[in-house]
């Protein structure tokens, strides 16, 4: 009774009149900032901190929190629209939202995916309220060794974007993961694979690769295709038919309801991430579609794009579980909300639900009345956004491109990253004709990093015995899970091939 009545203290708090419009701004903020490629969430959160000097603290983190879980909604209009991703967490959202925008069925996978991400952030606010701070602890227990078990199960997944060869696909894993170690090496200070070049000792931004691999690529493709346009649908821009039908509604909503609980209770691990949960979900709900329904995957599967922006919404409400109970950041965007915590003169941790409850219970809701707002954002905005494939490709394509390049250059304001991003375009249109896959690229590249930090720390903690990872109970049950996942994924591949030849 004490959790519903603080709960329903907290309703009374968000719906003040200044907290509700702080919140609609955020939201509106937020899903601004997702659609911009090269900034994202946590850079959007940055820029717009100073603002909030001046507020209230309940008024100012609602403001921040409305960002963070918009910006995570955003970043699917330009990875459905134009294959373009906002950021990291919407890059599989492409593989399919791209390709039924081409269908002309954009206003249909917005929809699902306002309905996916509503539904799995406020199963996911229920969750954190009931549950948040006992599930914190658990989260806590995983340490180097159980992160780097699930960061190589996850790298596992890349079987599920080998359309043709699995060696291609392993091929392009590789690559990836080689990107993701230029740079500065955290443990022994030393340079890997810079060549003398200062911009490359911070390493290589996933976004420049994105941008590159997904936005350039595709332009060169149109190009060569000679397309003028997207197929399409004039009747889709009524708002009745931005909804999913009832097949759509009927393949995706068991995938909605898993990639809920995938996001929460991933993202409740400090260093794991939308993106992470994304490629997972994506993952699952490829592996548990019937055939007839996994041939469409890669080629306009609506439960595609539902699962995995499910998930990432799922998992940007989780990461405030760590962040309020525990005062442990699990993401770049949480670490930034606790940084306005601390300007707020607040202590996230356990002291700040009994010292602050008004406040950590406002917080939580606002997240409803937020995920409600953007429900109804997001809906009554498809028609515009579907607007933009009426533009004549070549007026996109210029648009896209402009857009692509600021956004390159926005990062580190430098021309070198600019460079890059053309660079990466150059070896994504390399990769389409000799058909590699780019998402296990994209994949290795978000996980290398926390792959080879986990697997340093285990090394170190172990005193140079990598057997530890199979002695823990966790870590060695998640890699007997992902080998038995890899050898599966062969013997697939070896009986599809068998059954060619014959």
């Amino acid at each position: 009774m004490d959790t519903l009545s603080n709960l329903l203290n907290g309703l009374v708090i968000a719906l003040h009149p200044t907290s509700v419009i702080f919140c609609f701004f955020g939201a509106v903020a937020g899903l601004l900032i997702g659609a911009l490629p090269g900034l994202g969430p946590s850079a959007g959160l940055t820029i717009i901190l100073p603002i909030t000097f001046s507020l209230p603290p309940i008024q100012g983190v609602i403001f921040l929190a409305g960002i963070y879980y918009g910006a995570m909604y955003g970043g699917s209009i330009t990875s459905i629209l134009l294959g373009l991703p906002g950021d990291p967490a919407s890059v599989v959202t492409v593989t399919d939202g791209y390709p039924l925008a081409k269908q002309g069925r954009g206003g249909p996978a917005l929809g699902i995916t306002a309905i996916g991400s509503f539904v799995g952030g406020t199963i996911c606010v229920i969750l954190f309220t009931f549950l948040g701070p006992v599930l914190a602890k658990v989260a806590l227990s995983f340490g180097p060794p159980e992160y780097f078990a699930l960061m190589f199960l996850g790298l596992t997944l890349v079987s599920n974007f080998m359309e043709k060869s699995i060696i291609k696909g392993f091929i392009s894993a590789f690559v990836g993961l080689f990107v993701s170690v230029i740079g500065l090496d955290l443990v022994t200070g030393l340079t890997r694979f810079s060549f003398g070049t200062i911009e490359l000792y911070d390493g290589i931004d996933f976004v420049v690769v994105a941008l590159g691999i997904f936005g350039i690529t595709e332009i060169l493709i149109s190009l060569e295709d000679d397309i003028t346009s997207f197929k399409f649908n004039r009747k889709e821009l009524r708002l009745r038919n931005l909804f999913p039908d009832a097949k759509d509604w009927a393949v995706s909503k068991w995938h909605i309801v898993r990639s809920t609980f995938i996001g929460f209770f991933m993202g409740l691990m400090p260093g794991c991430g939308a993106a992470i949960c994304s490629f997972i979900a994506y993952a699952a709900a490829k592996n548990s579609a019937p055939p007839e329904r996994k041939k469409l995957f890669g080629n306009g599967a609506i439960e595609g794009v539902a699962a995995p922006e499910t998930a990432n919404n799922a998992a940007s409400i989780a990461a405030f579980v760590p962040l309020l109970t525990l005062g442990i950041p699990g993401t770049a965007s949480a670490a930034v909300i606790m940084g306005a915590l601390l300007m707020f003169g607040l202590e996230p941790g356990p002291l700040l639900w009994t010292k602050n409850p008004d406040f950590v219970w406002g917080l939580i809701g606002s997240m409803y009345i937020g995920n409600a707002m953007l429900l109804v954002l997001s809906t009554v905005g498809i028609p515009f956004f579907v607007r933009m494939l009426e533009v004549p490709f070549p007026i996109l394509n210029a648009s896209v491109m402009a857009f692509i390049l600021v956004g390159g250059y926005s990062l580190n304001n430098s021309m070198f990253d600019v460079g890059l991003v053309i660079l990466f375009g150059l070896i994504g249109y390399l990769m389409r004709k000799m058909e590699y896959p780019a998402p296990p690229m994209i994949l290795a590249l978000i996980l290398g990093n926390t792959l080879e930090i986990s697997l340093r720390q285990t090394m170190i903690i172990s005193q140079g015995h990598i057997g530890v990872i199979f002695t823990r109970p966790v870590s060695g049950t998640i890699m007997v899970i992902a080998i038995a996942f890899i050898l599966w994924s062969v013997y697939k591949s070896l009986r599809k091939t068998n059954k060619t030849q014959e």
